[in-house]
Formats: C-alpha cells, sequence, structure tokens
C-alpha cells in the first residue's frame, strides 16, 4: 500500500497505482486520478467519497466501465449519517417555511411563531452536525478491490484544510449562530440596539456562514470553476440550498431594527424571504437522501 499525501488530504491506495492528475481549488484538492497498468484510471472525487463513499473505474477513452463502492460497515454508517442530515434539514426547513405562515396569518402569537423557529433551529443544527459527523468519517482508505473505507468512527474530528469538511462545518457554525438569534428572540423589553446586538446580528452572522458554506460546497462539486451541472444530483442540493441561503440573508438584512424608529427595514421580505429560504432547504435535505452510498 502507498500513501498520497496532498494539501492536508491523505488517501492510502494500492502501491502500483500511479498518481495522475490532481486537481485543486485553491489549496484544497477536490479530486484525483490514478493510472493502472491495463491503461484504465481511477477517479475519486471529494464529494462523491464523502458522501456516496464511491470511486469510478475509466477506460483509456474516459468513460466510467464501473462504480466501487465502500465496504459494508462504511457504507452503512455513511448512509445513516446522511439520513439524519436529509431528514433534520427537511424538518428544520419545514418548521422555518410554518413560522412566516403563521406570522403572516397572525395565528400563535409571537411567542408562538418564535417556538416554531426555535424547534427548526434544533434540526437545522442536528442536520448540521450530523454533516460535520459524516465529513469527519470520510473514507480515505481503499484496498486492492478498489473498496473505500473508514479507519475508525469517530465524532468529531479537525479537518480544515479538507474543503467537504470545511463547508459543512462553517455549516453547523452558522446554525449555532441562529440559535443564539432564536433564543434571544425570546427576551423581553429590548431596545433597538440590543434587539440588533442579540438577534439580528447572530442572525445575519449564521446567514453569512450558510453562504461561505454554500460557496465552498459548489467549489467541491464543481472541482474549482463554478458552473452547471445538471446531470449531477451533487450539484443540485449545492445549487439550491446556495439560493435558500441567499434568501435567508436578504431575509436577514431586512430583519435589522432602525434604531430611530424601532421598526425593521422591511417585515414582508423577512417573512417570504425566509419562508423562501426554507423551501429551498427542505428540497435540498429532500433530494440529499438519494444521495447515499449504493445498495
Amino acid at each position: 500500500m502507498a500513501t498520497d499525501a496532498q494539501h492536508g488530504l491523505r488517501i492510502t491506495r494500492p502501491a502500483r497505482w500511479v498518481v495522475g492528475r490532481v486537481e485543486r481549488s485553491g489549496g484544497f484538492v477536490t479530486r484525483m486520478t490514478w493510472h493502472l497498468a491495463d491503461g484504465s484510471t481511477v477517479r475519486w472525487a471529494s464529494r462523491a467519497a464523502r458522501r456516496r463513499g464511491r470511486l469510478e473505474v475509466r477506460d483509456a477513452a474516459g468513460a466510467v466501465t464501473r462504480v466501487v463502492g465502500s465496504e459494508p460497515t462504511t457504507a452503512a454508517r455513511l448512509a445513516r449519517t446522511n439520513a439524519v442530515a436529509g431528514v433534520a434539514f427537511v424538518v428544520g426547513g419545514a418548521l422555518f417555511a410554518l413560522g412566516p405562515l403563521l406570522a403572516e396569518a397572525g395565528v400563535g402569537g409571537v411567542r408562538g411563531v418564535d417556538t416554531v423557529y426555535l424547534v427548526g433551529g434544533l434540526f437545522f443544527s442536528l442536520g448540521g452536525y450530523a454533516s460535520v459527523v459524516q465529513a469527519s468519517n470520510a473514507p480515505t482508505e481503499i484496498d486492492e478491490r478498489g473498496s473505500l473505507s473508514a479507519a475508525s468512527w469517530t465524532w468529531w474530528s479537525w479537518r480544515p484544510r479538507q474543503i467537504g469538511w470545511l463547508s459543512v462545518a462553517v455549516l453547523f457554525a452558522g446554525t449555532l449562530f441562529f440559535g443564539v438569534s432564536l433564543v434571544a428572540a425570546f427576551a423581553s423589553n429590548l431596545t433597538a440596539r440590543q434587539s440588533d446586538g442579540w438577534i439580528w446580528l447572530p442572525d445575519i452572522t449564521g446567514c453569512v456562514c450558510f453562504l461561505v458554506s454554500g460557496h465552498l460546497a459548489l467549489l467541491e462539486v464543481c472541482h474549482g470553476r463554478i458552473g452547471i451541472r445538471p446531470h449531477e444530483l451533487g450539484w443540485w442540493i449545492v445549487a439550491v440550498n446556495q439560493l435558500g441561503s441567499v434568501l435567508f440573508f436578504l431575509a436577514g438584512v431586512a430583519a435589522f431594527v432602525r434604531p430611530a424608529t424601532s421598526t425593521v427595514v422591511d417585515l414582508r421580505l423577512v417573512d417570504w424571504g425566509t419562508f423562501a429560504g426554507a423551501v429551498c432547504f427542505v428540497v435540498g435535505g429532500a433530494l440529499q437522501l438519494g444521495e447515499r452510498p449504493d445498495g
């Protein structure tokens, strides 16, 4: 066996495989290719390995001849964490979509709407953490058959030089900032400045984290140059979620409380921007349920 170390990424693979092309986005490796003696190649891609635990074998012409999956234990673990994350984002997004509808209809009162948002935020944080767990256990060991596996299981690891891990870690941080904002929303008699400091600032910081996470995810799935990949499920998941992040950001900007008047910039944009962004995350979470290791 041999080990390839590239910009913080270490992959153990059969010694007879010869390193070919290494594709990067900035300082992050997003795809690697090895040459085999029969003229075929094996391609590892960051997102495909992390989410689906798979490698592609290609012939001399570049056509995919077969897909090699993970060993059963690794595949099962990746599938479970992916299911937890996907369901959590669907539920969290649904609750975030329900909140604005209740607010616009005047149902449940302010505290009822805040409670719906808070529960939705808990599910978002669960989805973010499950995504970090999955990225922390991304398989990086390839056996003689080309099957991927993870050396051991961990509930957390520090991998900031791997673009997939960094993307979901920033996302998880954003959900925690949202949590601060959602809890602070239950405080009473806040001045405009206090509201901006305890509610708006963590909220807009969380929105920025979501945007940064989505940008990193686009770089990962597009391998450095952001473009359109309509035939790739991973691209659709990332693109839909990034649209949701943009809508959340616009709603966050509109939620700023003017100190002079103690009114938000645009309440309708807050509600409908949040609603539309949340629907995007519901769709993204549902699509994510299909991005799992092959049976």
